[in-house]
């Protein structure tokens, strides 16, 4: 394992990634202060290298802790392409909006005339004004096995197939009208929601995290600094569950330290990037750990 330091709180480059357990390096600890919040979007980490991580890791750490000003650019290059939302239209199951599709998208769902329904704009024009589902597909079951099947003729438009399901709703405790594989998600623009934990140790009055770093092989952000344990949150089970499931996984933290894990609130933030619309919602942890514990990652 390598060794890095920074200090990311559970808010802290959150949005840079999700991961599945087996492709994540864990990464020892120096201390730094530990503060409360900072975001880092997919385009930001890009440009956060190894050689940048040790730069701050070194730094005295001296100056205006006031100045929010690297936050707030970090906060808009989040929510990069907003100004392209006009681009999209939106995605309607039982007259409920639960995502938006690219103007552009639309036309390879036109093949697939049994399963979605893309309706014309007002006046009768060309424009393509919403889309849905064929009146056809009623039951859960049906819509997820029918848009399953679209996912697979799409073919490479919908790369880094991972052949798990995320629950499709108009909002957070819903109900779910269909599951949708994971990595098609951005392009029907559907609300994910995932969980993110900081795990930390407290020692000599000072806080230090674990930071993790991804595998260069991985598909998504390869290389990238990450949160100790994070992960999607699944169909049918619980925020607290998946962190501590995530945390066995990913950290070889054991439940009985898991369970400690303390909510600190969520992030949310919107990425749109070509066809992609991602509208993530992240709930976040903080861990403490002893000092003496290791993360180990069980995937590895």
């Amino acid at each position: 394992m390598a060794a890095i330091a920074t200090s990311f709180s559970a808010a802290a480059a959150a949005v840079a990634r999700r991961r599945s357990p087996a492709h994540i390096r864990l990464v020892a600890r120096r201390r730094l202060p530990f503060c409360t919040a900072a975001s880092a979007a997919p385009a930001a980490a890009a440009g956060f290298s190894w050689a940048d991580a040790l730069r701050v890791a070194s730094d005295t750490g001296v100056g205006d802790e006031s100045d929010l000003s690297g936050y707030f650019q970090k906060v808009d290059i989040c929510n990069r392409g907003l100004d392209k939302k006009g681009q999209f239209v939106e995605f309607l199951v039982e007259d409920q909006v639960v995502g938006y599709i690219h103007k552009g998208f639309t036309q390879h769902l036109r093949d697939f005339h049994d399963v979605f329904t893309i309706v014309s704009g007002h006046n009768g024009n060309s424009n393509v004004g919403h889309v849905t589902l064929h009146p056809s597909l009623r039951t859960p079951e049906d819509r997820t096995l029918a848009i399953g099947d679209v996912i697979k003729g799409l073919g490479e438009l919908i790369p880094g197939i991972r052949n798990e399901l995320y629950p499709v709703t108009s909002s957070y405790g819903m109900p779910v009208y269909f599951s949708l594989e994971r990595a098609a998600a951005p392009y029907f623009g559907i609300k994910a929601y995932g969980v993110h934990m900081n795990g930390y140790i407290e020692k000599d009055g000072e806080k230090s995290l674990w930071i993790g770093k991804r595998s260069d092989v991985k598909q998504t952000y390869p290389g990238m600094l990450d949160h100790l344990v994070a992960g999607g949150l699944p169909y049918g089970i619980s925020c607290k569950e998946n962190i501590i499931k995530e945390c066995e996984e990913e950290a070889g933290i054991p439940r009985s330290m898991s369970t400690n894990a303390t909510s600190v609130g969520a992030v949310s933030y919107m990425d749109i990037d070509g066809f992609r619309y991602k509208r993530d919602v992240l709930f976040c942890y903080d861990l403490r750990l002893p000092v003496d514990f290791v993360p180990n990652n069980e995937g590895m």
